[in-house]
């Protein structure tokens, strides 16, 4: 049953840790790393499927730079997952958006934060706009772009939220973290609470991306939101080596390889506590997390 704790709602399954971009945020890649074989994360697609898995991310690194990218999204829809992947657009042509089209991609995230490259970020308007233009015309599959409030200042981001409302995708907006996953209100600085607010009210989002919503504002009123974290249950990370993470910031915990993964871990970190969940900016981890709030939990 979907309500069963021992099964995972949304997996995200990193495909090769390289990317093309150096995102002064950002602590989830490499330069140099290859992309990781295409049959063995053909495997750990099949048991994710095993487990029971709703929703399953790609992402990376920079997913597109794995060249039989396809075939891997094809594998995933072919168990009926829904299959999305996250990316900074930049090697997106018209080419990959058919070869995602005839894999039956279900949704792609891509990030805008700011109109011209900056410390923070370099996922600029000014650099993928066109790419944005080849996905209206030629995607069959949703676009949901996220803007990372902080790297960018106030009239920037108001253009970026702009510009994606007249090409009509979604959008969501996200809190700008550290290393430790912890708020950094970047260039936002004090008019960071304003400007969340602002694109809450404004922001085009689907169902799944409507779910888990307000504990940002929590968080910016007084630092802190708690919650029923359900990482390693309903939430994996899978990095590069096939290990299972509660998150891209608690890597190496529980630090199980995801084929040996079963239906009993999901349950025991289900009703585990992290620790850190009060201060927690992880919000793939609140939104998977959310439809269980209502659950008991060991210390919580």
């Amino acid at each position: 049953m979907l309500a069963s704790p021992r099964r995972p709602l949304l997996v995200q399954l990193v495909v090769t840790r390289r990317c093309n971009l150096s995102c002064g945020y950002c602590s989830e890649y490499d330069e140099v790393s290859s992309p990781v074989d295409v049959e063995l994360l053909e495997r750990r697609i099949d048991h994710i499927a095993k487990l029971g898995t709703v929703v399953l991310t790609l992402t990376g690194g920079e997913p597109l730079l794995h060249p039989q990218l396809d075939r891997l999204v094809a594998r995933a829809a072919s168990h009926g997952m829904v299959c999305t992947m996250i990316s900074n657009g930049y090697p997106l042509t018209k080419a990959w958006i058919e070869r995602l089209n005839t894999a039956n991609l279900s949704l792609l995230q891509m990030s805008v934060d700011n109109m011209e490259p900056n410390e923070f970020s370099q996922k600029s308007w000014s650099q993928i706009g066109k790419k944005l233009e080849l996905l209206k015309a030629h995607a069959r599959f949703g676009v949901n772009i996220n803007a990372v409030l902080g790297s960018s200042n106030l009239e920037q981001t108001r253009q970026v939220v702009q510009r994606v409302k007249e090409l009509g995708f979604f959008m969501t907006v996200g809190l700008m973290h550290d290393e430790r996953g912890q708020i950094e209100p970047g260039l936002l600085k004090d008019d960071l609470a304003m400007v969340y607010q602002e694109m809450q009210r404004t922001s085009n989002k689907t169902v799944f991306h409507q779910t888990g919503e307000g504990w940002e504002w929590d968080m910016l009123q007084d630092g802190s939101s708690p919650f029923k974290c359900r990482a390693g249950g309903r939430y994996l990370y899978v990095d590069e080596f096939g290990l299972v993470n509660y998150c891209s910031q608690r890597r190496g915990e529980p630090g199980t390889d995801v084929l040996a993964y079963t239906a009993d871990d999901c349950a025991r970190e289900f009703y585990t506590t992290k620790g850190c969940e009060a201060q927690c900016t992880i919000g793939c981890v609140r939104r998977a997390s959310a439809f269980d709030g209502w659950r008991a939990q060991r210390g919580a």
